[in-house]
């Protein structure tokens, strides 16, 4: 349904092969180094999985405040299981996808998302991390 490809968009958020990614730019053997540094590369980052419906969930919520995620689909890349295993550490050994990063700072998975955004956090977060002017 969805295809992660290196200049393909999504609802105008950026889709990433991981794969390619790491052939453009300097690889990092270890996968925490590695969602570390592709986290902080955008206002926006999700880890996600193309077939997982919360992940398409997250990224609605997202394209319908108006803002333009980056995604990296972890199930498009070799070394995707690794990243999700390190994302799993990061979040506590909960499920792995989808993990939001805004500002190259962890927000966490769904509930941690969703619970920002109904407790009204979630906006100043984008504003301060400039994927939202309004």
């Amino acid at each position: 349904m969805y295809q992660a490809a290196e200049s393909s968009s999504w609802g105008g958020g950026n889709y990433h092969n991981i794969a390619a990614t790491r052939r453009a730019s300097s690889s990092s053997s270890d996968p925490l180094e590695r969602v570390v540094r592709l986290a902080s590369g955008s206002a926006v980052v999700i880890f996600s999985m193309s077939t997982c419906c919360m992940c398409h969930a997250v990224k609605r919520l997202f394209c319908g405040m108006g803002v333009h995620p980056t995604v990296y689909e972890l199930d498009q890349d070799p070394k995707g299981k690794e990243m999700e295993r390190a994302l799993s550490r990061l979040l506590g050994n909960s499920p792995g996808v989808p993990v939001v990063f805004i500002g190259g700072k962890l927000i966490g998975a769904m509930d941690r998302v969703m619970a920002s955004h109904i407790n009204g956090t979630l906006v100043p977060l984008l504003k301060e991390a400039g994927a939202l002017w309004l």
